[in-house]
């Protein structure tokens, strides 16, 4: 009799602890990750150009990550051609994308800038699932 009663009792803990992983487990999935405002910008700098301009990004991603709205700005150099580069950039909100352009350091990276880029190619897009590592 005993045996039984603690199959029975094992049965119904384990029971209870699936219903209540699976009530939390659909619980996280249900609710709605953030939407990120993301910009990808992929640039070609004149040749001549690449060493002035990439000290002007970097002076501006410096700036554009301790904006508050900013979660992530990325500066990547192409592996086969170094004239290439992409901005890869994360923002709360559009009102915060607005607020960077508005920015001075920003509009000073734009001066500075300007006639050095050969060709510009922005893509305006929107988080749908961000894996993001600890470290």
């Amino acid at each position: 009799m005993l045996p039984m009663i603690l199959r029975t009792t094992s049965a119904a803990a384990l029971l209870s602890a699936l219903v209540f992983v699976s009530a939390n487990v659909g619980i996280a999935a249900a609710q709605p990750a953030p939407r990120y405002a993301v910009s990808a910008v992929d640039l070609e700098i004149a040749p001549d150009q690449i060493e002035a301009f990439l000290a002007a990004l970097k002076e501006n991603a410096a700036a554009t990550i301790r904006e508050p709205g900013c979660r992530q700005y990325d500066v990547l150099q192409s592996t086969a051609n170094p004239n290439q580069i992409l901005i890869y950039e994360v923002y709360e909100s559009s009102a915060a994308v607005d607020a960077h352009r508005a920015s001075e350091h920003f509009k000073k990276y734009q001066a500075a800038t300007g006639k050095m880029v050969v060709k510009r190619q922005s893509r305006p897009m929107a988080t749908i699932v961000r894996n993001v590592r600890p470290n």
